[in-house]
């Protein structure tokens, strides 16, 4: 969607009519996905006006021109989406002929500081910056200011204090993303481990005490999870803080000096 705020969402409709992903709260799906149900050779610009129902969904105002382009999957490059996957910049240029897509390139965008859409007369160009998320698996204080650190710096943030969601909130994390799990139970808190030991996350940290990290380690041996030297724990460079906000600092530290290296 061409909008004053770039972001990095996007929605793809399967042939069959299922969507993947959600754009501007799903207000526009019944306009794109009667673009898509025409399965055209080449992708479309298309110009829409804001209704009353699309507005609280949208949160655009009622009467707001918006426009979309609709591109057929095999219109863009294969490399793309490899790219895509492995959390790289990617800039897609699309060639228009009036409002219809002649050719879809892929542009340089190793420099790219964040999502952006250019118009030009004849083109336009699209760049999807990766925005890093962090997955917090437990509740309280301590979660609630890294949270709010992590949203200060821009990144996505997903704060589940139930650990049997934890699981689908991290397998599709990669080397820019971080998990921290915190919790006093270690039943709960070690699945949560577990399962940011699966994913591909750059960073995975677990807050508690000393005794706590054995007890999660234990639970985690008696399952075969012997491997921990991905794990942080505690949590956070030794910067000697002890409140939740100096806690919050020192985690986010650290994610950014393990990113850097």
């Amino acid at each position: 969607m061409i909008a004053p705020t770039p972001s990095n969402d996007a929605v793809a409709f399967t042939p069959g009519g299922g969507r993947l992903g959600k754009l501007a709260g799903g207000a526009f799906d019944g306009v794109l996905a009667d673009v898509a149900a025409r399965q055209l050779s080449r992708g479309r610009r298309v110009r829409h006006t804001v209704t009353a129902f699309e507005s609280p969904l949208s949160g655009l105002p009622e009467g707001t021109p918006v426009e979309f382009l609709v591109v057929p999957a095999d219109q863009l490059p294969a490399d793309v989406w490899g790219m895509l996957l492995g959390q790289q910049p990617v800039a897609v240029r699309a060639v228009m002929d009036n409002d219809e897509v002649a050719s879809v390139l892929i542009d340089e965008a190793s420099g790219a500081a964040g999502p952006e859409v250019v118009v030009g007369p004849d083109e336009l160009r699209t760049v999807f910056a990766p925005i890093p998320r962090l997955v917090i698996a437990g509740g309280g204080p301590f979660s609630e200011a890294l949270a709010a650190q992590g949203r200060l710096l821009g990144w996505q943030v997903v704060v589940e204090g139930r650990p049997e969601m934890v699981t689908g909130l991290t397998a599709s994390l990669g080397p820019l993303d971080a998990v921290v799990v915190m919790g006093h139970d270690v039943e709960s808190s070690s699945r949560c481990l577990m399962s940011a030991l699966e994913s591909d996350a750059g960073y995975v940290g677990a807050l508690g005490s000393s005794a706590m990290q054995q007890a999660r380690a234990d639970w985690l041996a008696y399952r075969e999870v012997t491997d921990l030297s991905r794990v942080h724990g505690p949590a956070g460079l030794p910067l000697g803080g002890k409140a939740p906000a100096e806690v919050a600092v020192a985690i986010v530290a650290e994610i950014l000096d393990e990113r850097a290296d």
